[in-house]
């Protein structure tokens, strides 16, 4: 990882700073905001596990993004101590939302462990419709 790269120092930096850097195409960059062996819940129905896959699949979707992605604004963080949070936004492109828990390091940086990026709407006509 560069060292030049900003880092995160609070858990609502990591979004802006993926936004930031899939808009630079830096795919390298985007994996860094995870931690080695972070789960992300990408593609749909799958899991992809530690740092380097996540970085694979960063850069096949920047093959097929139609950039610039527009920071979407965040939910209020959900701390757990002063080590973990549970980070969102409600997604501009219709999928529900993106949820993500984060990690404190020690160096006082924050990465994510787990994320789901997509979590489908339900629907208006469905069987939880009306409650």
């Amino acid at each position: 990882m560069s060292e030049t790269r900003e880092r995160a120092t609070t858990p609502e930096d990591l979004t802006r700073l993926f936004v930031e850097r899939a808009n630079a195409r830096d795919a390298e960059g985007m994996a860094a905001l995870y931690a080695p062996d972070a789960v992300l819940a990408f593609p749909p129905g799958s899991a992809t596990v530690g740092r380097e896959a996540i970085r694979a699949v960063c850069e096949r979707l920047l093959l097929h993004a139609e950039l610039p992605f527009t920071p979407e604004p965040p939910l209020p963080t959900v701390r757990y101590g002063t080590d973990l949070a549970l980070t969102s936004t409600r997604a501009a492109d219709g999928t529900g939302g993106r949820t993500q828990v984060v990690r404190r390091e020690p160096d006082g940086t924050w990465l994510r462990i787990i994320d789901r990026p997509e979590i489908d709407a339900p629907e208006a006509d469905g069987p939880e419709a009306g409650r």
